[in-house]
């Protein structure tokens, strides 16, 4: 049938029927956006072919999103919180490297075929697109897809019944992950206190300099019955009531400094408005709060920030992010102004500037080209590994002059789907002819190594985790499938436990571990 050999007509046929195959469960697994490439190969045997010119469109696309959401992720897990995380991702793909150079070298199964292999057992598709950069054969989509199944069946069974195994419950685990989680970001409250300490009466809140000496943020304060919101100006008396914002520790400090602690109600005037406020204006991003000045401009004391879930006492070296969610407090007449500055403009939480993304894919693809000679030795990025530094630098950077890096999640979702697809069903169709041939000479043999290759590297690093970094099995499970780039794992997990421990090192490590799987990649291919 002509329309068969149309490539754009092909290339829709084969993500329609992928969709349909990748939402078909069984037991509650199924194949996902995965399934497109499945057909793609099926497509590929009987010679329809994808041109490589949507390979590549699709590539850069994927691997360019996945870079800018990555980014501040994949530099804050080198700090402090990160680093046994980071050690342990590093272990299990270094792991599952070494297995795989074992596996080609002893049992000979070609070289390109192991790389693909290696790339289907993690279920990295960031992986299987730099194999097939830097080796240039369909072999490398082969192993793919013969590691891939498994990689997802094998990885959900084992992080479901990794606890039951250790005999570990699940909700002593959400306890202790919980405790530890409100030391490292204490919940923020808010208490009123008297003014009755001699030191501080008839003082103003500059002299005091009360933000720096508690960390609590002075929202509002009641004078002979009148209540407003202060300024560096306000001058304290004798029985005047403030409400304090911030943690426990910092609320204790204000005690200490101001006076004992009242039920008395500050109840706002109707002069005076509370609201939320969202980070939109890209003249405002990584401007510290000090820099703003707001409450000297406004009259308007910011309480709390809210960001990725999490709420935080601001200070005056508190940066600004894109997205940002700020609790603020001023006179109504000053509101619509100071909300203007920060931009609260919920549809540029939606909108795309696709200039940036245009510069940044044409400064990728310049730093992939970039090579170093040693001796007879020559490294570069490749088109994969340029694209993925500079999206992971820009995502990192967040804005530079007036250009923003930062794409909205849902902006990000849709273009990586778009390249993800575009690049599973022209891969597929490429290595679909070779699907046969390749069986005939390996068969179940692959089967087997691809079920090692999954396996293994996750016994290890599961008795490294517990046996001398004693982490947290919520967090352990996530390192596991952020990791191996499981996001089905991950969402198996999500039906274990009520926290968010696991997503948490999921995103922590799925950066470092899609980063140096690459790496290993380009190592292995050009062994």
């Amino acid at each position: 049938m002509e329309l068969f050999h149309t490539s754009y007509f092909a290339l829709f046929l084969i993500i329609l029927i992928g969709f349909i195959i990748g939402r078909i469960k069984i037991k509650g697994i199924s194949l996902d956006v995965s399934a497109v490439i499945f057909v793609a190969l099926v497509f590929g045997h009987f010679g329809i072919i994808i041109p490589k010119d949507f390979q590549y469109l699709g590539l850069v696309l994927f691997i360019f999103t996945i870079g800018i959401q990555s980014g501040p992720g994949f530099f804050e897990s080198f700090k402090k919180n990160g680093r046994e995380l980071t050690v342990l991702a590093n272990i299990l793909i270094l792991s599952s490297g070494v297995i795989t150079f074992l596996i080609y070298y002893f049992f000979h199964i070609d070289k390109n075929l192991s790389v693909g292999l290696l790339t289907g057992s993690l279920t990295s598709t960031p992986g299987l697109a730099a194999a097939i950069d830097t080796t240039g054969s369909p072999l490398a989509s082969i192993g793919y897809g013969i590691g891939y199944p498994f990689g997802v069946i094998g990885v959900i069974l084992y992080v479901t019944l990794l606890p039951r195994f250790l005999k570990i419950k699940i909700k002593a685990e959400e306890k202790k992950y919980k405790e530890e989680i409100l030391t490292n970001y204490p919940e923020i409250s808010r208490k009123n206190f008297i003014v009755d300490n001699e030191n501080v009466i008839n003082k103003s809140l500059q002299e005091l300099n009360i933000r720096f000496m508690t960390k609590a943020v002075i929202s509002r304060i009641m004078h002979n019955g009148i209540v407003v919101t202060p300024d560096p100006k306000t001058v304290l008396q004798k029985g005047d009531i403030i409400r304090a914002v911030g943690t426990e520790e910092a609320l204790e400090r204000v005690k200490l400094l101001i006076g004992h602690e009242t039920d008395k109600e500050i109840q706002l005037s109707d002069k005076y408005d509370i609201r939320s406020v969202l980070v939109t204006n890209k003249d405002v991003v990584k401007k510290t709060l000090g820099e703003l000045d707001i409450i000297n401009a406004y009259n308007a004391t910011i309480t709390r920030v809210r960001r990725t879930g999490i709420n935080i006492s601001p200070s005056p070296s508190f940066k600004l992010q894109f997205g940002d969610k700020l609790i603020i407090v001023s006179r109504k007449e000053n509101m619509d102004e100071v909300s203007r500055v920060f931009g609260d403009d919920n549809s540029k939480l939606s909108s795309t500037d696709f200039f940036p993304i245009a510069l940044g894919v044409i400064l990728g693809i310049l730093v992939g080209k970039l090579s170093i000679n040693i001796g007879s030795f020559t490294f570069g990025l490749g088109l994969t590994g340029g694209i993925l530094l500079v999206a992971l630098t820009l995502g990192r950077t967040g804005k530079t002059g007036p250009v923003m890096w930062t794409m909205t999640g849902a902006a990000n979702q849709l273009l990586r789907q778009f390249g993800l697809l575009f690049f599973l069903a022209a891969v597929g169709t490429s290595a679909g002819s070779s699907l046969v041939e390749t069986f005939k000479n390996y068969g179940v043999e692959l089967f087997v190594y691809g079920i090692i290759i999954t396996l293994l590297p996750m016994i290890i690093t599961t008795f490294i985790a517990r046996k001398f970094l004693k982490i947290n099995i919520l967090s352990l499970l996530g390192i596991l499938t952020g990791s191996m780039t499981s996001t089905p794992g991950l969402a198996a997990i999500d039906n274990m436990t009520d926290t968010d421990a696991a997503s948490i090192a999921y995103a922590t490590v799925y950066p470092i571990a899609m980063v140096l799987l690459i790496i290993v990649v380009q190592i292995l291919s050009l062994l």
